[in-house]
């Protein structure tokens, strides 16, 4: 990842890499199945959103409570984060939605039959 993107400092995220997983949180929300992977515009470059999310997968920051619902909305079991808040860090989130942009990429249903083809019953078969 060659990117512009701003480095972690001993695990803390800057603002700016902060606001482009934002950024990154709406255009995944606004990607329709089928579509190409969304980019964010960064000065001259075009940056996959899965970059952005992987550019937070060592960040330690807790994440603002406004953006942590742009996440636990996609998942399929409750969020239990740390402490009496729920809270969340950008690795964590960051982690989830990097998950969430392959299944997307794969397609749903293509998804499901490479988890069907790969059930240890088929590998017990040969």
């Amino acid at each position: 990842m060659a990117h512009i993107l701003p480095a972690l400092e001993h695990g803390h995220a800057p603002i700016t890499l902060q606001q482009y997983f934002r950024d990154s949180l709406n255009a995944f929300e606004d990607w329709q199945v089928g579509d190409p992977e969304p980019v964010l515009e960064l000065g001259a470059e075009s940056i996959p959103i899965s970059d952005i999310f992987a550019a937070l997968r060592g960040c330690s920051d807790i994440m603002p409570a406004n953006m942590v619902g742009g996440v636990t909305e996609r998942l399929t079991k409750p969020w239990e984060g740390e402490g009496p808040l729920d809270e969340m860090t950008f690795s964590t989130a960051a982690r989830v939605m990097s998950v969430l942009v392959r299944k997307r990429q794969l397609g749903e249903d293509r998804l499901a039959s490479m988890v069907e083809s790969y059930s240890p019953n088929a590998w017990h078969a040969h």
